[in-house]
């Protein structure tokens, strides 16, 4: 009867140790609620949230990014994930015969966390793959492809300036 006794000493303690490590572990990511600054020049990796095609985008058009990765200052997360961001096509050419391929840029402008904006800066290229040898060896009406920029591509842009969140 004494072993009993032990025995399920034992497994209720082991039952309620993974529920004490959970429970810590939430704590350990959950948000502080203290203020910490984005330093300028901190890396921000995105993905955009829909397919941008230089076939489709003129200049001008606004495209929704989301963050990635947490943004991690002094052991704090200053960015989460999923935080949104805002990019401008900056700059795009359609395809081309003789093979060129289509071409777009786009700037970042903002990221927003929790309602605070936060300026960003950077430039992203993308360009879609040329056709020349082709057009070379036989038409000068091939032309090359679309640029195109998918979601889970990652891009990076900059903070501009310091910024307490």
């Amino acid at each position: 009867m004494r072993r009993l006794i032990r025995v399920g000493l034992c497994a209720a303690a082991f039952s309620i140790a993974p529920v004490v490590i959970a429970q810590a572990a939430v704590a350990q990511s959950a948000p502080s609620m203290a203020p910490v600054m984005v330093r300028a020049g901190t890396m921000v990796a995105m993905t955009p949230m829909k397919e941008i095609a230089s076939s489709k985008v003129k200049v001008g058009d606004s495209f929704e990014f989301t963050v990635v990765n947490d943004v991690v200052e002094n052991g704090v997360v200053a960015v989460p994930r999923g935080s949104k961001a805002l990019g401008l096509i900056k700059w795009k050419t359609g395809k081309a015969i003789g093979g060129k391929s289509g071409k777009f840029e786009v700037e970042f402008k903002q990221l927003n966390v929790n309602g605070k904006v936060i300026p960003l800066s950077g430039v992203h290229r993308q360009e879609g793959k040329g056709n020349t040898v082709g057009a070379l060896f036989g038409s000068m009406w091939i032309s090359g492809r679309s640029a195109i920029m998918t979601p889970g591509q990652i891009v990076n842009a900059m903070v501009a300036e310091n910024t307490v969140v």
